[in-house]
């Protein structure tokens, strides 16, 4: 989940370090948005090497990617710990004069408040007041504890612990376990053919799609399996975090194909997301190649193994196969034609096709996809982050094994002789 976590100016923020570090432990995407005040207790370097992620406070910060709002658009849960009085007033008012006001105004995503406070802050009518305000929006609130405060105060007004907030706030996601019980394997990256030890031929795929496609299943539920090839920095760490989630590292077509024949054995599910290369060199040299004086060099390349192919015919039985088909074309009708085509001769469930370019495709942040069923028909069309792209295509998933077995009952039903 893409978790955003706002942290207020009280002391028990250093609590809050721990409940990040769980989060990310779990395998989420943290964000942290303190407040001004709130740095006074623990600093922007600690949040930002707890969370993997670059922090910032003010709304004037990276305005060209609209942080202001996008942080609370792209959020499936938003935590505030600790949430002082003066916060839960600001939140109750709807005030957005910094990041964190700006984020939960912007936000549809559940919100979990851990209220920290001593406690006639606590048991005052303004406080009361507006946390009944909130409850009622559908704020959830953990605590706060009754104990120790400081200044050698006890009573209501402690912030709960970090695991105890940790367990409430990923009780209030709904859930969304609809690929629980499935085994799901995904392919990503591009793949290298080796020319010599120096150089390969190669595509651009930063193998950031495949593991978007990989971390949903996983996070709605499926057991994945994910065979990458080579992929850009970073693409893999929240995968590699991801309890669900088993990598297994490959470089060529072929190994690839070895991995996915192996896979594929058990799966329920096969999306194959790689950009494999058509063609390898014939012969890879051991040396590497010089140049000599001022002639060319000629390399010899043979075809690969149609990896989608193999895997369509020799598929288990309810198996649901997805292919990617990354196309250039002028028009949507030429991208269409080319996706159906394509389809035909892979014999896939499902086969996602998107236009590349020269900019656009590859190595980007988001993607567009048209998404073709076993008759041809575009079930859907969607463009956005390619984490978007990947909900859609699950949910597309899911409607084809839907009708699969629909269309499997009425042809087992037979009517009884009169």
């Amino acid at each position: 989940m893409f978790v955003v976590v706002g942290v207020s100016g009280g002391v028990a923020a250093y609590k809050s370090v721990h409940l990040v570090r769980l989060l990310v432990l779990a395998g989420h995407e943290v964000h942290v948005v303190p407040t001004e005040d709130s740095l006074r207790f623990v600093g922007t370097s600690t949040w930002e090497s707890i969370s993997r992620n670059p922090v910032t406070t003010s709304v004037h910060d990276d305005v060209a990617q609209v942080r202001h709002v996008a942080l609370g658009q792209a959020a499936d849960l938003i935590i505030v710990a600790p949430a002082t009085a003066n916060t839960l007033a600001r939140m109750t008012a709807g005030l957005a004069d910094n990041l964190l006001g700006t984020t939960l105004l912007a936000t549809t995503a559940p919100v979990v408040v851990a209220p920290a406070m001593h406690t006639e802050m606590w048991s005052h009518p303004a406080t009361q007041h507006n946390m009944a305000t909130l409850r009622a929006r559908g704020v959830h609130v953990v605590g706060p504890a009754d104990g120790p405060l400081t200044g050698g105060d006890s009573g209501p007004g402690r912030m709960s612990e970090p695991d105890e907030i940790f367990q409430a706030a990923l009780a209030a996601v709904p859930g969304d376990a609809d690929l629980a019980g499935l085994r799901v394997t995904v392919s990503t990256g591009g793949t290298r053919e080796p020319i010599d030890p120096v150089r390969f031929l190669g595509n651009r795929s930063s193998g950031k799609q495949g593991a978007e496609v990989a971390l949903t299943a996983a996070r709605r539920g499926a057991e994945v399996r994910l065979l990458a090839a080579h992929v850009g920095d970073g693409v893999l760490m929240e995968a590699s975090r991801h309890p669900r989630v088993e990598i297994v590292h490959t470089g060529t077509a072929v190994e690839l194909q070895d991995a996915a024949v192996a896979a594929a054995v058990d799966a329920d599910i096969v999306a194959m997301v790689a950009a494999v290369a058509d063609y390898r060199v014939a012969e890879a040299s051991d040396e590497k190649l010089s140049k000599q004086g001022g002639e060319g060099l000629t390399l010899e390349l043979v075809q690969n193994p149609d990896i989608l192919a193999g895997l369509v015919r020799n598929r288990s039985p309810g198996q649901t196969i997805v292919g990617f088909a990354a196309e250039t074309a002028h028009t949507d009708d030429e991208l269409i034609a080319k996706g159906r085509a394509k389809r035909r001769r892979k014999g896939v469930d499902l086969l996602a096709v998107n236009a590349v370019g020269w900019k656009k495709g590859f190595e980007s942040t988001d993607n567009e996809l048209l998404i073709l069923d076993a008759d041809d028909d575009v079930v859907a069309q969607v463009r956005g982050s390619k984490r978007a792209v990947a909900g859609a295509l699950w949910d597309a998933v899911l409607t084809a094994r839907q009708r699969t077995r629909m269309e499997s009952t009425d042809g087992s039903l037979s009517l009884p002789e009169m």
